[in-house]
């Protein structure tokens, strides 16, 4: 049986001081519902994503009864940053197993219920904190710091190299109205930007985000029956997980999850050349290293070569390999619950050719990709979508 999206939503991402957190999961919702295919009447079950940046202890039941869903059943998933993806991971198991035809996938984080300094600290729980966390001191922009060093001693890159992914992810936030960063910024601003964890800089980093995203993957049948115009379908979702610990790591210059479930979905939906099959992709840019190792564990570069890409261009729309046309986490913002469903979102409306004029990429092939990693990788997810 054939799964795949029938409709989507996604609320504006940002400090969101202007609404609550149910408001904020009725933007998402409202605009699937909007979309015309699907009404509340039809689905089935609702899995609901979180971490945790949100008032409610137990955030799922609350907001459903706010969406007027009740008495459908709701349950929550949680995979740290990938909770989004392990959702709809969840939710397309459930429909292709025939249990459901229509399932709701909301994602939500109210990150500015924190203050910055606890945010962080409520992050990088999300790492290995009894050994690293706790004892250490290491939050995520110092994890990923130790990768950036460890990558620019191995293979010559500069900090400049790294500067420019978060040109390329602001110049299409500036494109992209949802997006938490609606402004270009020069590569001069990045270098000049205050150190956060050294080598990491401010504009290496993700923000603290609100936003709610939402999706509802369905049946083939559903599909049909609902006469969607342009179905996109799950061709294959692969997940993998590795060592949280850094002591327990074969390299700091790859992520080897999110690298095993590329080689998953690849084999799964025959695909030999990732970059020439390939029409649009994105990538779990928390930080802006990030990127560039997501290049090499999806095969897009070989190790060591995905400072090429960006220096060359190759990412930007007209390129090889189009990555983050949404502005990606950097830019469009890391709501860590919603942030799977989001780029679900993003590559559903390039393969409609529904984004927005300067940042839709040339859909020749009608595949697109997700990358999601969760934590520092303990829990990695790689999804490829066909239209």
């Amino acid at each position: 049986m054939r799964v795949g999206i029938s409709s989507i939503g996604i609320s504006r991402f940002g400090r969101r001081l202007d609404t609550n957190v149910f408001d904020l999961a009725y933007e998402a919702v409202s605009e699937v519902f909007d979309e015309g295919y699907i009404s509340p009447e039809d689905i089935d079950y609702i899995v609901f994503t979180s971490t945790g940046f949100t008032p409610e202890s137990s955030p799922a039941g609350i907001y459903i009864e706010y969406l007027g869903l009740n008495p459908k059943a709701v349950y929550r998933v949680e995979a740290a940053c990938a909770s989004g993806s392990a959702g709809i991971y969840t939710a397309y198991n459930m429909v292709r197993s025939g249990y459901a035809d229509n399932i709701l996938v909301l994602g939500l984080e109210k990150m500015y219920e924190f203050d910055t300094p606890s945010a962080v600290e409520y992050l990088a729980r999300l790492g290995s904190y009894f050994w690293e966390v706790r004892d250490y001191g290491i939050t995520f922009p110092g994890y990923y710091a130790t990768f950036m060093t460890r990558y620019m001693y191995e293979y010559g890159a500069s900090e400049e190299d790294f500067c420019l992914v978060a040109v390329k992810n602001h110049y299409y936030g500036a494109r992209n109205p949802k997006a938490q960063y609606q402004r270009e910024i020069t590569l001069d601003e990045c270098m000049e930007s205050r150190y956060i964890a050294r080598p990491i800089k401010l504009y290496d980093c993700s923000p603290i985000t609100d936003g709610s995203a939402a999706v509802v993957v369905s049946s083939e049948e559903s599909i049909k029956d609902y006469r969607v115009d342009t179905p996109i379908w799950i061709e294959a979702i692969g997940s993998a997980s590795m060592p949280a610990s850094l002591s327990n790591r074969d390299s700091f210059t790859s992520i080897s999850s999110a690298k095993a479930a590329a080689e998953y979905v690849y084999k799964v939906a025959g695909i030999d050349d990732p970059v020439k099959e390939i029409d649009v992709a994105t990538v779990h840019d928390c930080f802006t290293v990030a990127e560039i190792l997501a290049y090499e564990d999806l095969g897009f570069a070989e190790p060591g070569m995905g400072v090429k890409l960006i220096r060359d261009g190759e990412t930007y729309v007209g390129g090889k390999i189009p990555v983050n046309l949404d502005g990606g986490l950097k830019a469009k913002g890391h709501p860590v619950g919603a942030t799977g469903i989001a780029m679900y979102v993003e590559i559903v409306k390039q393969l409609r050719g529904e984004a927005e004029k300067g940042r839709q990429a040339p859909i020749e092939r009608g595949v697109g990709l997700t990358h999601n990693v969760g934590g520092v990788g303990q829990y990695a997810y790689v999804s490829i979508l066909r239209r």
